[in-house]
């Protein structure tokens, strides 16, 4: 399987030289399939994927390993699985499945790659004859997460 490393490296170079983007995920099916998530802090365009597609390509050899390729942006509704994403979406609203099933909707604050991440959730409180809207910020520790996903809102 040196198709592997090899398109490890390949990936590292490019990344390396096109510093606005950054690997969500890399995967091999038994059969060479690969799939290869992108994303950007700027969002990714059709030409990010097609440029990296055709630079992996002419750094592998065909006559050496059969494959097939697929380039793609991590997409907006999956969940996140690098922390660079976490980074990206600081300020919008997310869902967080914590591994006890609980899920909590808030604005992500900030987050920290030791600490975790802070969510910032509004919830509706009576007072007295008054329902007043109460912000409240959570610490969110990454091992309590089972994942977290954007919000997309229209």
């Amino acid at each position: 399987m040196m198709i592997k490393k090899k398109v490890q490296l390949l990936i590292e170079n490019y990344l390396s030289e096109n510093e606005k983007l950054f690997l969500v995920s890399l995967n091999f099916s038994n059969s060479n399939h690969i799939e290869v998530l992108i994303d950007s802090f700027s969002g990714i365009n059709i030409s990010d994927c097609i440029t990296l597609n055709r630079y992996i390509e002419n750094g592998l050899n065909r006559d050496e390993e059969d494959f097939s390729l697929k380039v793609a942006s991590a997409g907006l509704t999956e969940p996140f699985k690098v922390f660079k994403q976490y980074e990206k979406n600081i300020g919008k609203k997310v869902k967080v499945q914590l591994n006890n099933g609980n899920i909590l909707t808030g604005k992500m604050v900030s987050a920290d790659s030791k600490k975790g991440l802070v969510l910032e959730m509004k919830k509706r409180e009576k007072v007295g004859k008054q329902k007043l809207v109460i912000k409240e910020s959570l610490n969110i520790n990454f091992k309590e997460i089972n994942k977290t996903s954007i919000i997309l809102s229209f």
